[in-house]
């Protein structure tokens, strides 16, 4: 039975640019899916499409059951969706954007009053909740949209890379908001670049590279297909580099990775600790000072450079700019905000102003 987010063969085309290439996802209801990949991979553009605002070229997508694109109004009843830009209205206060989101939704005018004032206590905005939002930080814009998508407790959730932006303490405030949701039995489809939001949140990853996914499983899963450990040593000395990885290529399982401006070398390999102390005797006794060395499991950017051959910050081919942002941010912005400019948007405060009295 097809998860609470599913999609089959989602293809989309901008010009010469496949931005989805026959994509696969199942979300589990009351469960997290990490879509996670470079810039250009092609997250974004999914998430449009299983979000109603852009349809694609082939393949069919349903949430909570519903087709996207026979019955999108009633798709749109039932999730909520945070962008990568923060869509909200800089003349209204805090408290007045996420009371007429409230209103927009049909909620009564006490009621969406009373919810705007729990999101905002829960999003830490309670004190600046009644400041125009031009006047806030970046940060706190961020946790104004984030807060915004949850007037109406969807049982869908999409975030498309929720904390970029956000401080180390925000963005762990946000990962405790989305455990508790996901408690709750929200279902969440989350687009990130930050391999640790990943792993601390995600049940199951899909690994997009080029509009495909090209790897999916739980993060010890795809670390697991990296291989054993890492041996990671760094030398006090840039003259003693040629040396250690010399001494740790004998050791190895797998190719030298070499650091010359941090003098760190890293190399796969299979022992444990017992060979990690076999490591630093031998060091020791060819002379080379370290300053350190460990052991570790393989990281989801072990994963990446492996499955994809760049990490994960960085676009192979720039399809961001030229593919898959630039369209889908015209459309993301046309339908959260859907406020145009000159002497309309005096007006359309005016009117927004009303929604949240």
């Amino acid at each position: 039975m097809p998860g609470a987010v599913y999609a089959e063969g989602l293809v989309k085309t901008f010009g010469d640019v496949r931005a989805l290439d026959g994509v696969d996802l199942d979300v589990p209801e009351g469960t997290v899916l990490g879509l996670l990949g470079p810039n250009g991979a092609g997250k974004t553009t999914a998430v449009r499409v299983l979000t109603t605002l852009l349809r694609p070229d082939s393949g069919r997508a349903e949430v909570a059951g519903i087709d996207v694109l026979e019955r999108p109004d009633e798709v749109r009843r039932l999730i909520g969706l945070s962008g990568q830009f923060a869509a909200v209205d800089e003349y209204l206060t805090g408290r007045e954007n996420l009371t007429m989101v409230g209103r927009l939704y049909q909620m009564g005018a006490k009621a969406a009053k009373a919810r705007a004032g729990e999101l905002l206590d829960r999003f830490h905005l309670a004190d600046a909740g009644d400041r125009p939002a031009k006047t806030y930080s970046g940060g706190m814009r961020r946790r104004l949209d984030l807060a915004a998508a949850l007037v109406v407790s969807p049982p869908v959730m999409f975030m498309d890379e929720p904390t970029t932006g956000l401080d180390p303490r925000n963005r762990q405030q946000l990962w405790d908001v989305i455990q508790e949701l996901v408690a709750g039995g929200t279902t969440l489809l989350l687009t990130t670049q930050y391999l640790e939001e990943a792993d601390h949140l995600a049940h199951d990853i899909c690994v997009v590279d080029h509009g495909r996914v090209i790897a999916r499983g739980t993060s010890d899963q795809l670390k697991a297909q990296t291989g054993g450990e890492r041996v990671e040593v760094v030398v006090h000395a840039p003259g003693q580099l040629g040396t250690a990885e010399g001494l740790l290529r004998g050791f190895g399982k797998g190719a030298v990775k070499v650091e010359r401006h941090t003098r760190k070398i890293t190399v796969p390999v299979s022992g444990g600790a017992r060979l990690l102390a076999e490591v630093i005797r031998e060091l020791d006794a060819r002379g080379v000072e370290i300053d350190d060395v460990g052991l570790r499991r393989p990281t989801l950017d072990d994963v990446f450079i492996s499955l994809t051959g760049h990490a994960a910050e960085t676009s192979a081919g720039g399809e961001e700019t030229g593919g898959d942002a630039a369209p889908d941010e015209d459309a993301g912005r046309g339908g959260r905000r859907g406020r145009g400019g000159g002497k309309g948007r005096g007006k359309d405060r005016r009117a927004a102003r009303e929604a949240a009295k």
